[in-house]
């Protein structure tokens, strides 16, 4: 237990240092304290003399927290573990350009602008269908922090999203193809239960197994 309490302590106090060349490992930080069911509250990233000194003050929050705090900031209504991810990165861009004093409304807009629309619209047409905004969206964020492990470095994101479109979403099947299409909705007439029951001629004649 005492083990435990060290370690969790560790995650929600321990201050991070690392150059500016790897900070996919701020995003590697972000995933361990959402693994332990916290949300980043406050982030501050200050230059220091050895490199890059993250500040990190994690928060508690209820359960439908992340999707409501980003369809408040950009009208984007995504699963809650969709919602955590684009938060992060919108955290993660506020403390990059130092937008820490400005008002979070105008700091959620620029990143829709500038980060979140720009990467949707660069999906070639024909991959649209594949699938929902959101969701390549959060997959793009996961290809690049990936490619940033394994690299030591961090992966500039276009060149996350040219790998990913190339190397992933091309031999994705479409999500409108593993759905299927809409199920309609069909008039049935009703018939009183008092109604005689005829044969049908018509009917008999159908083999049924030419309707399979």
């Amino acid at each position: 237990i005492l083990s435990s309490y060290h370690s969790l302590w560790a995650a929600l106090t321990d201050q991070e240092s690392f150059s500016s060349a790897e900070s996919w490992r701020l995003t590697e930080r972000v995933q361990r304290l959402n693994a332990l069911g916290f949300d980043i509250g406050e982030m501050s990233i200050q230059a220091a003399p050895d490199g890059t000194r993250v500040s990190i003050q994690p928060k508690v929050v209820d359960a439908g927290h992340h999707q409501r705090r980003l369809i408040r900031l950009t009208g984007l209504d995504v699963e809650e573990n969709q919602a955590r991810r684009l938060l992060n990165d919108l955290d993660e861009f506020r403390a990059r350009v130092s937008r820490l004093g400005v008002d979070e409304e105008m700091v959620a807009h620029e990143w829709l602008t500038r980060v979140f629309e720009p990467v949707v619209k660069a999906i070639p047409y024909d991959l649209r269908a594949k699938l929902e905004p959101a969701e390549v969206f959060h997959q793009v964020l996961e290809h690049r922090w990936y490619m940033s492990q394994e690299r030591g470095s961090s992966v500039p994101l276009a060149e996350a999203l040219t790998s990913y479109v190339n190397d992933v979403l091309r031999h994705r099947r479409d999500e409108a193809t593993i759905m299927g299409p809409p199920t309609e909705t069909l008039a049935l007439s009703v018939i009183p239960e008092d109604a005689p029951i005829e044969p049908d001629a018509e009917a008999d004649a159908v083999d049924w197994r030419d309707l399979v």
